[in-house]
């Protein structure tokens, strides 16, 4: 499986080949939506917290005797049926639902994402990027003549310092190294710029 590989230019500079390992799989919509929903989830930091009964201020007093006041009964005015009570059944920290992905169905729905885009013509192939300044133009412009628009993510072998920089003010290009993708970020983007040493690295990362 071949396909087209362009310079910093824009300019076709030749052929790459595209491991069947990781760009032949036939994507499952029902299996990439089971990941996507699990990541997402697993995301969630799960820090809100109300309080119980025992947890709110008040309360030590019963408000009125039990008997012959012609109102309800009451024990406490931090009663959850009361203002100001306490929270029945609400969130609690650390009471999260993270669902679990193991790593080999991780790895498959990498496979699966990466297939999509290579099938429906959203990965362009660069031999590399190189910046000769930091400045958030001078990426903008790479980017557009690699024919990139919309949401898109970079995938490189190693940092680069340079385009991290220069694309912090791009709020629609995300940077990532080969060892860190996903397939809910590759999913998420419209283009995706992969460069030949990502490449590379990509086909050790599934081997």
């Amino acid at each position: 499986m071949d396909a087209k590989i362009l310079d910093s230019e824009g300019k076709e500079a030749g052929q790459v080949s595209l491991p069947e390992g990781l760009f032949g799989h036939k994507p499952s919509r029902r299996f990439l939506h089971e990941f996507v929903t699990a990541y997402l989830a697993n995301q969630r930091a799960w820090t809100a917290n109300t309080k119980g009964r025992s947890e709110v201020s008040g309360g030590g007093r019963k408000p009125w005797k039990q008997k012959h006041t012609g109102r309800a009964r009451a024990g406490s005015t931090r009663s959850p049926l009361w203002r100001h009570g306490a929270i029945i059944h609400g969130p609690r920290v650390g009471r999260g639902s993270r669902l679990d992905m193991p790593r080999q169905k991780a790895r498959l729905a990498l496979a699966q994402a990466l297939s999509a885009r290579a099938q429906d013509g959203g990965i362009v192939w660069v031999k590399d990027i190189v910046l000769a300044e930091p400045k958030t133009r001078l990426a903008a412009a790479v980017l557009s003549r690699l024919g990139c628009r919309g949401r898109t993510l970079v995938v490189l072998d190693a940092p680069n310092p340079a385009l991290a920089r220069a694309s912090r003010n791009l709020p629609s290009v995300l940077v990532r190294l080969a060892s860190d993708i996903n397939a809910y970020e590759v999913l998420r983007a419209r283009t995706l710029v992969i460069t030949q040493p990502a490449l590379v690295k990509l086909g050790a990362r599934w081997n």
